[in-house]
């Protein structure tokens, strides 16, 4: 059989390039699953396959058809739902990977939550509320601070901190809101996983710092590729993520810690195969899980990474899932330079018209790249409600200081034009 893998891509997602050029660097042929056709169907026959997203079962039949025409080694999502299908399709075709059950588990904070605590796992307390709760009430039983969100998306999309009864009421009603827009829901929750579109998770609110975690599980055994630090607090009420910066500056020890705390999550899952992306917080209680994803880490913040020469995170994904060689590309990593990434926020609903100083921002020394990924007369809106960054800047540099400095010098070179909405 060929070396011909599937990817499982949304057409709203970031990544599609560097998984592409990594394959091509491998000599892989690529199969793009999407959930609209793509323009090369007619160009390169089995070279793409437009998906059923709003029904996963579907999704996977149509996986399980095109195989039988052009046969596959693997199949690999990118994002929370992709993973889901992936695992369900190579599940389906009897091809060796993580378990659907684990990766499930892994995109719903809900059953990644039961886990953890089933299994003594450091984690938040949380209760499950239904969107028909009456927010009031369930507002007068909450500890505060406390912490809102849906149990199904990512990127801190929908997540509230509320300090008090007023601001529960108040971010109670704007993720139900969210949760009932079927552009929101619809593709993510079909079939069994439909309830999740009416839940909300109540956790209470863990103070301290987060770090974030990418590694590489085999047979349970996890291998880390990156530690990064976040220098920005992440407070509340929203939760949009800002700086990443690698390597960690914390203690081996703390480092070990955190990578113990992260296979003991994925364990108490079940997965153990294939890309994990983790967000801890650490306090002086210890090392606390809030997410364990069974992919790789989202948007295009990878290109932070380097391994050996020239090696992406991406093909190392793509070398696990077909069982080729990972542990040389992985000890050569470049660990004398610090690297970070930027992700720019919407700072407010609009139109956006432009994003002015980027040039500027490209000459600040330590600076490799800037990436605006909104193009212009697009309607943004921030989070908790949006679900996209205006783009990506990357440094790097002798330290994770140097790092740090060059990207919020560059980041105050620039200028985000957005028109009010019109009155709806």
């Amino acid at each position: 059989m060929d070396d011909r893998i599937l990817l499982i891509i949304p057409t709203s997602a970031y990544s599609t390039g560097e998984f592409m050029a990594a394959a091509t660097g491998l000599g892989i042929q690529v199969v793009v699953a999407s959930d609209r056709r793509q323009v090369m169907e007619s160009v390169f026959p089995g070279g793409s396959l437009a998906l059923d997203f709003s029904d996963a079962e579907k999704a996977v039949a149509q996986i399980v058809e095109h195989a039988r025409r052009w046969p596959l080694r693997a199949c690999i999502g990118i994002d929370d739902y992709g993973s889901l299908l992936a695992a369900m399709a190579c599940e389906a075709l009897g091809i060796p990977h993580g378990s659907t059950t684990a990766v499930r588990a892994a995109g719903n904070k809900l059953l990644l939550r039961r886990a953890l605590a089933d299994a003594g796992v450091r984690s938040a307390e949380f209760r499950l509320l239904s969107v028909d709760a009456d927010p009031r009430l369930e507002a007068m039983s909450t500890r505060y601070p406390c912490v809102l969100k849906p149990v199904f998306l990512s990127a801190s999309r929908g997540v509230i901190r509320a300090d008090d009864e007023e601001a529960f009421a108040r971010a109670f009603t704007r993720i139900k809101a969210l949760l009932v827009d079927p552009s929101v829901a619809g593709p993510r929750v079909s079939g069994r996983g439909r309830e999740a579109s009416r839940q909300i998770l109540v956790e209470e609110y863990i103070p301290g710092f987060e770090v974030a975690l990418e590694g590489l599980l085999t047979a349970g055994e996890l291998r880390v590729l990156a530690l990064f630090d976040k220098p920005d607090p992440l407070e509340g009420p929203y939760f949009a993520e800002t700086l990443y910066i690698t390597p960690s500056a914390l203690s081996i020890e703390r480092q070990k810690e955190i990578a113990a705390t992260v296979t003991a999550a994925a364990r108490a899952i079940g997965l153990r195969e294939g890309p994990v992306h983790a967000e801890l917080r650490i306090n002086e209680s210890g090392v606390f899980v809030v997410e364990c994803a069974a992919r790789s880490i989202g948007g295009v913040c990878s290109r932070v990474l380097r391994f050996g020469v020239g090696v992406s995170l991406e093909e190392l994904v793509l070398r696990h899932a077909l069982g080729m060689p990972v542990a040389g590309q992985v000890a050569d990593q470049e660990e004398e330079e610090a690297g970070g990434v930027m992700m720019l926020p919407v700072p407010r609903r609009g139109v956006l018209r432009e994003v002015r100083g980027q040039d500027g921002a490209r000459l600040v020394a330590h600076i490799e790249e800037v990436v605006i990924s909104i193009p212009p007369n697009t309607q943004v809106e921030p989070l908790p409600e949006g679900d996209r960054y205006l783009g990506f800047m990357f440094a790097r540099g002798g330290s994770a200081e140097i790092v740090e400095k060059a990207l919020r010098q560059a980041f105050r070179q620039l200028e985000v034009v957005i028109d009010a909405p019109a009155r709806e």
